[in-house]
Order: structure tokens, then sequence, then C-alpha cells
């Protein structure tokens, strides 16, 4: 094999396992979106955030958006977080001082993420707004998707090591292409239903709303991908054309 091949495929297989590692820490952290509450709307009990997380079980969509934008809320694919205060009354200065702040998380199931989402959040009197109910649920598969392309890419690319053969990186390399595809298109799906949400149930005032860190690692993954897509194709069709010039001039 040629040092040109075999340096692309050692760099496509160490951005591809890059890619793996944010993308899966992107799935499974809760940094996909933060709510900053001024500390004026913050001063929230743990009685509320316990209706919070009730309001979360029983699928009211309005309620607890609106306890995330009250609670430094936090969102991720398959978690929601609120932050909430205890508080303590000091008799010397005659307030209520913070003790600690509190993370309260709900972890989504699977059906959850199945759940329709209503023109008017919350009321389920009004129509199924089809389009933010499919982004929700794109945003949460194509992940999983992106993932089970890498992970079929590796076991034929591995296959091909066995074999010493670099044909079978021309599969890996197109996996790895669609992988990076569906990434691109969970961002979107995400950055989208946010949008939409916002647009449906603005956030109160002295209430700022940022994309978070698991966000960034997905918008990384996707371009580390298409690359590493990009480097086995290359390396595959290069190989194969150097291959069949070889044997051309053999016969010659």
């Amino acid at each position: 094999m040629d040092n040109r091949f075999a340096t692309a495929l050692v760099i496509g297989s160490v951005l591809s396992l890059l890619s793996v590692i944010y993308l899966s820490a992107a799935l499974g952290t809760v940094s996909w979106y933060h709510y900053f509450t001024s500390p004026v709307l913050a001063n929230v009990s743990e009685t509320a955030a316990n209706e919070f997380l009730n309001e979360l079980e029983k699928a009211n969509e309005k309620a607890y958006t609106d306890a995330l934008y009250h609670c430094n809320g936090s969102l991720g694919l398959w978690q929601q977080c609120i932050t909430f205060s205890q508080q303590h009354y000091d008799t010397d200065v005659h307030s209520l001082t913070d003790l600690s702040s509190n993370l309260r998380c709900v972890s989504l199931s699977f059906s959850d993420q199945f759940l329709e989402k209503y023109s008017q959040p919350g009321n389920h009197n009004t129509e199924v707004d089809l389009i933010r109910t499919y982004l929700w649920r794109c945003q949460f598969l194509l992940p999983l998707v992106a993932l089970g392309l890498i992970f079929v890419g590796a076991i034929i690319g591995l296959a091909g090591c066995v074999c010493r053969s670099l044909y079978p990186a021309l599969v890996t390399g197109a996996l790895h292409l669609l992988a990076g595809v569906c990434t691109l298109g969970a961002v979107l799906c995400f950055a989208s239903g946010m949008y939409m949400l916002q647009k449906s149930l603005p956030p109160p005032p002295g209430v700022r709303g940022e994309y978070g860190w698991s966000f960034c690692l997905a918008c990384v993954s996707s371009p580390l991908q298409i690359m590493a897509g990009a480097l086995f194709l290359w390396a595959s069709r290069a190989s194969r054309k150097e291959y069949s010039l070889m044997k051309a001039y053999r016969v010659a």
C-alpha cells in the first residue's frame, strides 16, 4: 500500500473516532441550549421545582417551558434541567439569602420523544404542529442514525484491512458522508425547533437564551465525519486507479 493512502486512512480513522466521541458526548449531555434568567425571575422554590417535574411528566409543554424560562433551564436531546435556590430568612439583615443552588433534571423516555407538538404549546385543543413535531423527532433520531452508519462503516473498514484491500474504504467513506449529513440535519432540526418554539411562546423580559457546548460538539462532529468520508473515498478511488494503471502497464 502506498504511504499516501495509508496516511489518508489513518487521518480519516482519527477524524472518525473524534466525531464519534464528540457526537456521543453531545447526545448524553444537557447543554444543547441554556436559558439565563435574571435574579428577579429566578426566585423559585423547591415546591415550584417539583411542579415542573410533574408538568414535564404530564407533557404540558407550556408549563415546563415557562419553568425553563424562570429557572435557568437547560435542554438536551434526552434531558431537561432547571436550577432553583434554597433560601433562608436571615434575621440579622431581615432578608432572604440563598443557601445553595440545586439542579433538577428529568430524563425523556423514547415515547416522550414521539409526543405531538401543538400550534399553541400546551393547548391540546389546537391543531397539531406537524413541522415542530417532526423536527423534534428528527433531532434525536438523526444522531442515532449517524452513529449507526459510522459503526457499520468501521466494521466494513476493518474487514477491508483483514483482506488487505482498499475497496471497502469506498463504502466506509460513503457511510461517513451520510453520517455527516444526518448529524448536520439533527443540528438544523434542533435550531429550527427552538426558533419555532420561542416564536410560539416568547421568553419573558429578562430571560436570555443561547446554545451550549453540547450543541457546538454536534456542529463540529458533522464536518469531521464529512472530512473522514472524503479521505476514505479518495484513498479507495486513487488506489484503484493506480492499480489499474499498473496492471495496464504490465500487460503492455
